[in-house]
C-alpha cells in the first residue's frame, strides 16, 4: 500500500509531457491547480462531477481495476455527451478504503480511460478512509459549437421522444462496466437536427424515472409506447427495459425525426410523444397508461 507521497510521485511521473500531448493543458498534476487554455472551452463550458461508490456501483471482489476506472470516467463523460458536448479535461478525487493496495494501477487506468476520450486527467486529490472507496470524477467540456448545449427544459408538445441503442439488464450482464458514452451520437444529433433537437439526457436511473425528470424539467407530459422500447436480447420484457437503469443511452426529444442512419451504426428508436400536461406515462400492451415516474433507480432508497 503506497503512502500519499509515493502515489503522488507516481502520478507526477506518469503525467510528464501532458502539456505537449494536449494543447488545452498549461499545467497539469504537480501544481496546486490545473491550468487550461480558456479559449478551448468555447463560448459555453460544461462541467460535471459524478461518483462511483464501492459496493453500490461495482462489486469490489469481482470487478477488475481497469473496469472500475473506466466506469468512473465514462459516467461523467456520458453526461457531457447528453448535452451534445465534447470532454476536454478531467479531475479525480478518490477516497480510498484502508487496505486498498492498487493505487498506482487505479490511477494508470483512470488516466488511460480519460485519454481514450481525448480528455486528459489534469489533477485531483486522494485520501484514506475507513471505507468504502469512493471515486469522484469531474469533467470539463465544451458545448456543441453550433447547436450549443442541449438541456432538459426544451421539450414541446408535438415533439417525438427517442432513445439510442437498446435498454435493460445492464447490471446483470456487466454492460454497466463496458458501455460507450454516446459522444459521437450526441454530436451527430446536434449536427443533423440543430434547434429541432429540443431536449436530451442520458438514461442512468431507468428510462421511466429519467423520462419523468425530463418531462418535469420541460413542464410537459411524455407518453411512451411500451412495445416500442428497444431492449437487449437478454432483457426479458419492456418493464425491465424501462426500470433497470445503468444503460447510459441518450433519451431525447425532437420536433423532427433524425436521419434514418446514424453514422456510428447505433440504432435510434422513436418510443413516444410529448404532449400537453404533466408527468410521464408508459402505455402498456393492454392499452392502460402506467405512471412511469417511479420506474427506475432512486439513490438513497
Amino acid at each position: 500500500m503506497s503512502t500519499e507521497s509515493e502515489l503522488l510521485r507516481h502520478v507526477y511521473e506518469r503525467s510528464a509531457g501532458l502539456e505537449r500531448r494536449f494543447p488545452i493543458v498549461i499545467a497539469g498534476p504537480g501544481d496546486d491547480c490545473a491550468g487550461l487554455r480558456a479559449q478551448d472551452l468555447g463560448a459555453v463550458a460544461l462541467a460535471k462531477v459524478d461518483q462511483l461508490v464501492e459496493g453500490r456501483h461495482y462489486d469490489p471482489e469481482t470487478t477488475p481495476i481497469d473496469l472500475i476506472a473506466r466506469k468512473a470516467v465514462c459516467r461523467a463523460i456520458s453526461d457531457i455527451a447528453a448535452m451534445g458536448g465534447r470532454p476536454l479535461a478531467a479531475l479525480v478525487g478518490a477516497a480510498l478504503r484502508d487496505g486498498f493496495a492498487h493505487e498506482n494501477a487505479l490511477f494508470d487506468a483512470l488516466r488511460r480511460s480519460a485519454e481514450s476520450f481525448d480528455c486528459p486527467l489534469v489533477g485531483g486529490d486522494i485520501a484514506r478512509v475507513g471505507g468504502p472507496t469512493v471515486i469522484a470524477v469531474a469533467v470539463l467540456g465544451a458545448a456543441h459549437p453550433v447547436r450549443g448545449f442541449v438541456g432538459r427544459r426544451g421539450a414541446k408538445p408535438g415533439d417525438g421522444v427517442f432513445v439510442t441503442g437498446r435498454l435493460g439488464n445492464s447490471l446483470a450482464s456487466g454492460r454497466h462496466l463496458t458501455f460507450e458514452p454516446r459522444l459521437r451520437e450526441g454530436a451527430w444529433l446536434c449536427d443533423a437536427l440543430g434547434r429541432r433537437l429540443t431536449a436530451m439526457m442520458d438514461v442512468s436511473d431507468g428510462l421511466g424515472r429519467d423520462a419523468g425528470r425530463l418531462a418535469a424539467a420541460s413542464g410537459v407530459r411524455i407518453t411512451i409506447d411500451a412495445m416500442s422500447i428497444p431492449r437487449h436480447d437478454d432483457c426479458p420484457d419492456w418493464r425491465r427495459a424501462a426500470t433497470d437503469g445503468e444503460d447510459y443511452e441518450l433519451l431525447f426529444t425532437a420536433s423532427a425525426s433524425p436521419p434514418p442512419d446514424c453514422p456510428t451504426g447505433v440504432p435510434v428508436t422513436r418510443i413516444g410523444l410529448v404532449e400537453e400536461g404533466r408527468g410521464c406515462f408508459i402505455t402498456a400492451p393492454g392499452g392502460s397508461d402506467l405512471d412511469a415516474a417511479d420506474m427506475g433507480w432512486e439513490h438513497g432508497a
